[in-house]
């Protein structure tokens, strides 16, 4: 399969911000797509610039196959943002994201750049595995985890067109984080910020506890009322979590 190395492919920039301070990349859950950072984006700018990847297979990408293997995803990431990683960088990544968000950090630490900070949100630490495999299930199966992790609308997916449309990706983007495993090897020496729901189902507090082991940096983990996507009613405490420690 041949990937775009293209960044104006993979990168979106809703509220372009040379003069920022600095930039947070943000890595979208299973089934996301970049647009889910557009409020983040409007709430940090000018003073941090906020880049928002897009994944091949959705919205604007959606003529492209989608991607099931992370570690793909991850180095041809590494790739592209390596350009977009000069000066003070974070990133923030939700659910799979978040796996793809360490993966790329590490990449890029073998290459000289060094994370302000690595956000892991509403996941497990990578040494901390489930046998999960909703992406061998039928499409109905598919859609009920969906619906009842609530990060999306349900009356979208009730549609059949739109249906027809995000399942190629949704698919792929499952069994990529489902199957992803850690592979041993350097790490990062950034801080770490874990962000979780108390009521999560995809992840518990001793599976996020372990992220601390996979940097030689500070650690903290943040808990707040809530599902998988807590963060939808507490976007504005994330948003500001993410400014203090970018200002610190």
């Amino acid at each position: 399969m041949t990937i775009s190395l293209d960044a104006s492919q993979w990168v979106r920039r809703f509220h372009a911000a040379p003069s920022a301070a600095a930039r947070l990349v943000c890595f979208p859950h299973a089934g996301g797509s970049a647009s889910y950072f557009h409020p983040v984006s409007a709430a940090l700018a000018p003073a941090v610039e906020v880049l928002a990847v897009q994944y091949p297979g959705r919205q604007d990408r959606h003529t492209e196959a989608p991607v099931d293997d992370l570690f793909v995803l991850a180095d041809r990431l590494a790739d592209v943002l390596a350009a977009e990683t000069a000066g003070p960088v974070a990133f923030f990544g939700h659910s799979m994201g978040a796996s793809l968000a360490f993966e790329v950090a590490r990449r890029l630490e073998t290459r000289g750049t060094r994370l302000q900070a690595l956000f892991v949100s509403g996941r497990r630490a990578p040494s901390a595995v489930r046998d999960e495999r909703v992406h061998e299930k039928g499409d109905d199966a598919l859609l009920a985890e969906v619906k009842r992790l609530g990060g999306t609308d349900t009356a979208v997916l009730d549609d059949e067109d739109i249906r027809g449309l995000v399942l190629p990706a949704l698919r792929s983007d499952y069994k990529a984080a489902e199957l992803y495993r850690y592979r041993p090897g350097p790490d990062v020496s950034c801080p770490i910020v874990a962000l979780i729901g108390d009521s999560d189902p995809k992840v518990t507090e001793a599976e996020t506890r372990p992220w601390a082991e996979r940097t030689s940096g500070a650690f903290e983990l943040k808990t707040y009322p809530g599902g998988h996507f807590y963060l939808n009613d507490h976007a504005g405490a994330v948003i500001r979590l993410i400014g203090d420690r970018l200002a610190g």
